[in-house]
């Protein structure tokens, strides 16, 4: 890919540029995937024999228990804080359970279905997670913007939506080392989230996508237990939590949970009853003897973090050089990303330059509704699928590409 650029650029710059691009570099740093060192951790639940096919007198190979093995609904309750009888132990991702209950709620409603609202919207906290804007795109749902602000949504923001549209259905967040800000929100922000959104509807839906409950980097971090605030708020009906084993054991092949009030909770089993028979309790019953309770769940835990925390604090020393007047930062305390921020519109420029010397990110823009972010100026970075050395390249590439874009603007 040809650049002017080349032609005016400081000489050291220039070298540079000569010298990654003369690498043919292939590296990947869009998607929050766990490194291989990662996924051997749980390599024993794929070796270790199932102890027996029969389960509270049930054979696990057969049909039955829609809602999960009861042992894995109780795991899914205490480690989201809801109540077993309204928690069930599905499969696959915390993503899939979004989408289950979006489509039972378009289809269905609590009351009304949303398919028959003019021009549904749904409130979106960002910088976000682009699979959840994809979900409400092939609905059609509109998305608005909410900025986050460190510690949650900007409340102010979220009060002036709900003043200024009609026909909002809900939030969806992610409370807990949020995708890719990292933010983890304050005790009094969620609070206010239920009674402002309870205030504007009854049926104000309170989607919260829980990924990272326990994706720590950091000892002792605490949880705040969305259920419980959402009940003491009056919300507790319209509130639904999902979380998932995707990045504790394996992508795609753990146990994902969904707890929630008894509305919401009954419309999710009405909905799965016209789609899934029963989850792949097999599946769940060798997660339970590999990690059978929440302090297993937590070591498990440290060791992940162990593997990854070098990596973040990586880039956290190579971002740490760059001027405020260029972009700033925020290294999060667990989850899998770090936000970058540029100071000028050039985000899609910066993952141009680096995309053309071989180091892919998240193209810019995909942290917002419709790709479209109205700053241009966020970039979603993902340490974690990287080893060291690679991460290390791709760093000094984006550091590269940043000066670059700076220096075309100025």
């Amino acid at each position: 890919m040809p650049f002017d650029l080349l032609k005016s650029m400081d000489s050291n710059l220039n070298k540079e540029f000569d010298y990654f691009k003369a690498l043919n570099l292939s590296i990947d740093v869009t998607r929050g995937k766990p490194h291989s060192d990662q996924l051997d951790l749980s390599q024993s639940l794929l070796d270790a024999p199932l102890k027996s096919w029969i389960v509270a007198g049930s054979d696990i190979r057969n049909y039955g228990d829609p809602l999960g093995i009861m042992e894995a609904r109780k795991l899914g309750a205490e480690i989201l804080d809801g109540k077993v009888e309204t928690t069930l132990a599905g499969e696959q991702s915390s993503l899939l359970l979004i989408y289950q209950i979006i489509t039972a709620l378009y289809l269905h409603g609590m009351d009304t279905p949303w398919r028959s609202l003019d021009k549904p919207k749904i409130i979106c906290p960002v910088p976000g997670f682009d699979r959840h804007f994809r979900i409400f795109e092939d609905f059609g749902i509109e998305m608005l913007n909410l900025p986050l602000e460190g510690d949650g949504p900007d409340i102010d923001a979220y009060k002036e939506l709900l003043n200024n549209h009609s026909n909002i259905v809900g939030i969806i967040a992610v409370p807990k080392h949020s995708n890719p800000s990292g933010d983890i929100y304050s005790i009094e922000k969620i609070q206010n989230i239920f009674e402002f959104g309870l205030a504007y509807s009854a049926d104000f839906c309170f989607l919260f996508d829980h990924a990272y409950i326990v994706h720590d980097l950091e000892e002792n971090m605490p949880t705040h237990p969305i259920l419980n605030i959402a009940k003491e708020s009056g919300a507790l009906e319209t509130t639904a939590v999902m979380t998932s084993f995707s990045k504790i054991t394996f992508g795609g092949a753990g146990l994902s949970f969904f707890s929630a009030g008894k509305r919401l909770f009954n419309l999710m089993v009405k909905q799965r009853a016209a789609m899934i028979i029963c989850p792949d309790k097999i599946n769940q019953q060798r997660h339970l003897q590999f990690l059978s309770n929440t302090n297993q769940i937590k070591e498990h835990m440290r060791l992940h973090a162990a593997i990854l925390k070098p990596k973040f604090l990586l880039v956290q020393e190579k971002l740490s050089v760059i001027p405020s007047e260029m972009g700033s930062f925020k290294i999060p305390k667990g989850g899998y990303f770090v936000s970058f921020n540029t100071k000028l519109p050039i985000a899609t420029r910066v993952v141009e330059i680096a995309n053309s010397l071989g180091v892919k990110f998240t193209p810019a823009g995909a942290t917002f509704p419709y790709g479209k972010d109205p700053g241009n100026s966020n970039i979603r970075i993902a340490p974690s699928f990287l080893n060291i050395q690679d991460l290390s390249v791709a760093m000094d590439v984006f550091l590269l590409s940043l000066k670059l874009a700076h220096q075309e603007v100025n």
